[in-house]
């Protein structure tokens, strides 16, 4: 079983990562659902925006060791790649 990223015991840390995680899907959908290319490129920067807070988040786990070190990096390298394709997105979208 893989370890958590953030014990249950942090619950204001737990839960803000849960938060921004689940912002990041919940905005590329609703971009996804948007027609105009504007609309679109909003929602999935709003998106990168979840995703670096996720990124910072996971350095606060570090920083305060509540995770192994594989954990974090782990976690660092999914939330990077979720960003490089939200950039790619976007700028797909640039008028």
């Amino acid at each position: 079983m893989t370890p958590l990223l953030v014990p249950a015991h942090q619950r204001v840390l737990h839960d803000q990562l849960e938060r921004a995680s689940l912002g990041i899907v919940l905005t590329i959908a609703e971009g996804a659902g948007r027609h105009s290319r504007k609309d679109k490129r909003r929602f999935y920067s709003m998106s990168r925006g979840s995703a670096m807070e996720v990124g910072a988040i996971v350095d606060v786990v570090r920083l305060r060791k509540l995770a192994p070190d594989s954990v974090c990096d782990h976690a660092r390298s999914l939330a990077l790649r979720v960003i490089q394709m939200l950039c790619k997105l976007s700028d797909a979208l640039a008028p």
